[in-house]
């Protein structure tokens, strides 16, 4: 069991997504990660993860939760899921949950998933134009997001 939880590494992470898509979890992954997908070089602490609010979902990603290295998500329930704005999962690395972000939902932007393979695992990436919904925050990182975001859009 580890002390503190360190930021993931790429191994965390491909590992992570394919237990998510092993289990059917139907998820994105925005925040961070998802703005170095899309090119920008900046670092990230965390795992952030936009759900499909079903209790079925929730269950499967529990699932897969279980079976971190600490255990910090053991006596999480699926339905807790959906009560909070996020949920900080800080086992060896952290993951935040989310079933909102922004005001946006999962089902509402299906259709703003691009999927990136990486080391042959196919991972659910927020776009773009997803992206930048998401990155209306005031902290300095997400205005150099936007920023990043607003100008990769009128390149297209």
């Amino acid at each position: 069991m580890t002390e503190y939880s360190r930021p993931p590494s790429v191994e965390d992470f491909l590992s992570l997504c394919k237990a998510l898509n092993g289990q059917g979890v139907k998820y994105m992954v925005i925040g961070g990660l998802a703005i170095i997908a899309q090119g920008f070089t900046r670092a990230t602490e965390d795992i952030d993860l936009l759900l499909e609010d079903e209790l079925s979902n929730h269950k499967k990603l529990l699932e897969v939760l279980s079976k971190l290295p600490d255990g910090a998500a053991s006596e999480l329930r699926p339905e807790e899921i959906s009560e909070f704005e996020v949920i900080r999962v800080a086992d060896a690395y952290v993951i935040d949950l989310m079933t909102k972000a922004c005001g946006e939902t999962y089902k509402g932007n299906e259709h703003l998933i691009e999927i990136k393979t990486i080391d042959g695992v196919a991972i659910p990436f927020a776009s773009t134009e997803l992206l930048l919904k998401l990155k209306q925050g005031i902290r300095p990182k997400d205005k150099q997001d936007r920023e990043f975001l607003e100008r990769k859009l009128k390149k297209t």
